[in-house]
């Protein structure tokens, strides 16, 4: 069959790079409830809690039952596991606790969570900065940690007032950049993201009984080569337009200057710009961009250690200085168009965050918390805090390391940054470009997230046709332009038609009242249409939550996908691959094995590539995502069929209603490995149900029917495979795992299932 591919590519860069993704805001839920204090109970071994707190060292995690209380709703959680938490909080009078719901059950998740995060706040009086500070990173649209306050009780006794602090791991990004199959770095100190040279295992030192840069994801690879480009290119690329061009393929650098403009307002000293501490990095394989994403911040709004005043300090020199180097932030302040960028939105956030009712906030969330502290028996343990002292710490400096009240700190910050910024003119930002997969003859929609002083800039796609003269289609914001709602900051444009044979090339244009003007990508994006050969691989039947239905060889129940081949040509699956993110197609690469025609493979989606060539490397998601077969990288590895499902149910698949056709249909009779035709023959033994078939499923051995018959059995394919003889017993050995029905003389027929 002739087909015309699609092929994308990005000039001097990766395909589907093209696609940005902006970050995703999930709601408080049950677990981060912000109107009010829940409360978390932890029951454990009065020995066992004894030993933690005389090992303060010690990773171990021990058995405990969690009970979670909050505006109504009572949950309990059995066999969590249950250890401290932090580095020097370990050795404070009131420490911090660390819950994890599958260290005992693997693969268990609570609301969406595999970790708890429950910080004591132990060198804050007001146990409320880092609280402050994660909300504020919110409302400037950086993805970061959801918390709230809650009160924990051990055995019983109540331990005091603590922060629930999102934990940073692979729930968390995909929650926030909908993919989780990416590195995940833990950047300790000293990360200075300083180029140690072109090897990948050099950034694999370790330092302090920990590695600097730790990998906290697909740790079996354990693959460095994503971090050792992104820092080559941070250090060495030239200055100028070709530091924002190069940097903006592999950083999400627009979103970072957001985030450093929190950092200095907020004076987190102990993160990366001042101390090369506590950030993680993601690679986000939507855009292949890493995301910068920020860790612990307590130490802000006028803690202080070292001797400064950090609400005077200059907003366009905060770094450290007499030690190495901070590329990320240097190199970004160094750049006159992107210094310019960040003096913007420090102003912008001063002017739109921090505004007149932000001490109206803070009075409220002190009120909230206030009656939890009066009878908190840790919170006085290290400094000597009263309740007192909580109440003036919004107002007043407590003295030692508390330099500032948490206001006065915000208004003095104010002031100075204020006294201290530029005012230019910045330049469009455009960010999160996005683009349809049209075929020949159908429409290529674009859109892209535009920010600017000006309200309302000109937006248009600038491309070319086959190389031929430069034509510009405008992008609009109005809701009705693939461009999402109106007034939304995502502007849309089309191009109507595109013919076969044909190559776009296309950037995004941004120009505002003041005549300045962006355009990005700094490299083109290249669509290109030409013929090819399309084998017929279908994606004909899956389960995205299979508790009991079929069994891999390892007698784990997993995620699994069933393609079928369509055409009238045996197929090599060699050069072809399986993703659950069509942005991100070459994910899984399928094995050494052809597909002949009529022929299934049953794929097992279960994140475990040790466990065999038909394991993938991503797990399907229950509550709905995408999945997608995709050609060689010769045809930049051009879609052959894609999917994006909503919400699944246990041990019921979802597939074509034949082989390779459509509609899609639930199945309560999944077929996995085998043909869907099947379920159309219904277990039908007789109207007095006499005959029964046991056991079923069966593991290589006996199958009894409860009367002798004569029957026939067939594969799923319709191929007959026994024949028995007034009989009541077969053995299935040497057959295949699968579904097979028993057909009799008298017209019965039972389906069983071979495992």
């Amino acid at each position: 069959m002739k087909i015309y591919n699609i092929v994308l590519t990005l000039i001097l860069f990766c395909a589907y790079n093209a696609s940005f993704g902006q970050p995703i805001f999930p709601d408080d839920g049950v677990v981060f409830n912000d109107n009010i204090v829940s409360r978390v109970d932890i029951t454990i071994n009065p020995d066992t809690l004894e030993w933690l707190y005389d090992n303060v060292e010690s990773y171990q995690e021990f058995h405990a039952t969690f009970l979670f209380t909050t505006d109504g709703v009572i949950e309990t959680v059995e066999n969590i596991g249950f250890r401290l938490r932090g580095n020097t909080s370990r050795y404070s009078g009131k420490k911090s606790f660390k819950v994890s719901f599958n260290t005992f059950e693997p693969g268990r998740k609570w609301h969406g969570l595999e970790k708890m995060n429950l910080n004591g706040e132990h060198n804050d009086p007001s146990v409320s900065r880092s609280k402050i500070c994660w909300d504020l990173l919110k409302d400037f649209g950086i993805a970061a940690p959801r918390s709230n306050h809650v009160e924990l009780y051990i055995n019983g006794n109540y331990h005091g007032l603590y922060l629930n602090v999102e934990h940073i791991d692979e729930e968390f990004v995909e929650s926030r950049f909908g993919n989780k199959d990416g590195n995940l770095y833990k950047c300790l100190y000293p990360a200075d993201l300083d180029f140690m040279g072109s090897n990948p295992e050099l950034y694999k030192e370790n330092l302090y009984g920990r590695r600097t840069y730790d990998l906290k994801t697909n740790t079996a690879y354990d693959d460095y080569s994503d971090l050792a480009h992104f820092i080559d290119v941070l250090n060495n690329t030239t200055p100028g337009n070709d530091f924002i061009c190069e940097m903006e393929k592999v950083f999400n650098i627009y979103d970072y200057l957001k985030i450093i403009v929190i950092d200095i307002y907020t004076a987190n000293w102990d993160g990366y710009i001042y101390n090369k501490n506590n950030f993680y990095l993601y690679h986000n394989t939507e855009t292949g961009k890493f995301e910068y994403i920020n860790y612990d911040m307590d130490n802000t709004l006028g803690i202080d250690w070292m001797g400064k005043d950090w609400a005077t300090r200059d907003v366009y020199d905060w770094e450290q200085h007499g030690d190495n180097v901070r590329p990320l932030y240097t190199r970004i302040m160094a750049n006159p168009e992107l210094k310019d960028q960040y003096s913007v939105y420090f102003r912008q956030f001063l002017e739109q965050i921090i505004d007149s009712d932000i001490n109206n906030r803070i009075n409220a969330l002190r009120d909230k918390i206030a009656p939890y502290i009066i009878n908190d028996p840790f919170y006085p343990l290290d400094y000597g805090f009263s309740y007192s002292d909580f109440i003036s710490s919004f107002e007043e400096s407590f003295g030692a390391h508390v330099k500032y009240g948490i206001k006065p700190y915000l208004a003095d910050r104010k002031t100075s940054a204020l006294s201290q910024l530029s005012n230019p003119d910045m330049k469009p930002v455009i960010k999160y470009i996005k683009h349809g997969h049209p075929l020949p003859g159908e429409d290529l929609w674009v859109n892209a997230f535009i920010e600017d002083e000006d309200t309302n800039p000109e937006v248009k796609i600038s491309y070319t046709l086959n190389g031929g003269a430069l034509q510009n289609v405008l992008m609009y914001d109005d809701g009705n332009h693939e461009d999402g709602s109106q007034n939304d900051g995502f502007y849309g444009g089309v191009i109507y038609n595109v013919e076969m044979n044909s190559s776009i090339a296309f950037r995004v244009k941004a120009i505002d009242q003041f005549g300045q003007v962006s355009a990005l990508p700094c490299d083109p994006i290249i669509i290109e249409f030409y013929p090819s050969e399309d084998p017929d691989l279908v994606i004909n039947e899956f389960m995205a939550s299979n508790l009991t239905t079929v069994a891999d060889e390892f007698d784990e129940f997993d995620d699994w996908i069933e393609i079928f081949n369509k055409g009238t040509e045996s197929v090599w699956l060699g050069d072809k691959f399986l993703s659950d993110n069509i942005s991100n197609p070459d994910k899984w690469q399928f094995p050494d094995i052809t597909l002949a025609p009529g022929d299934f493979v049953l794929i097992w989606a279960d994140s475990d590539t040790d466990q065999g060539p038909l394991h993938t490397n991503f797990k399907l998601s229950a509550s709905g995502e995408e999945i997608g077969i995709f050609d060689s990288e010769s045809t930049a590895f051009f879609p052959l069929d894609t999917l994006s499902f909503g919400e699944q149910q246990t041990d019921i698949s979802y597939g074509l209603i034949t082989d390779g056709n459509t509609p899609w249909v639930f199945f309560n009779d999944p077929t996995p490995g085998s043909s869907n035709q099947w379920q159309s023959i219904k277990n039908n033994s007789g109207f007095n149900a006499l005959l029964k078939l046991y056991p079923n499923p069966v593991h290589d051995g006996n199958v009894y029917l409860s009367e002798k018959r004569d029957y026939t059995i067939f594969n799923a394919l319709g191929k007959r495979i026994y024949s028995g003889f007034d009989s009541n017993c077969f053995s299935t050995e040497g057959f295949d795992k699968g579904i097979y029905a028993l057909v009799t003389k008298k017209g019965e027929s039972l389906k069983f299932v071979v495992r």
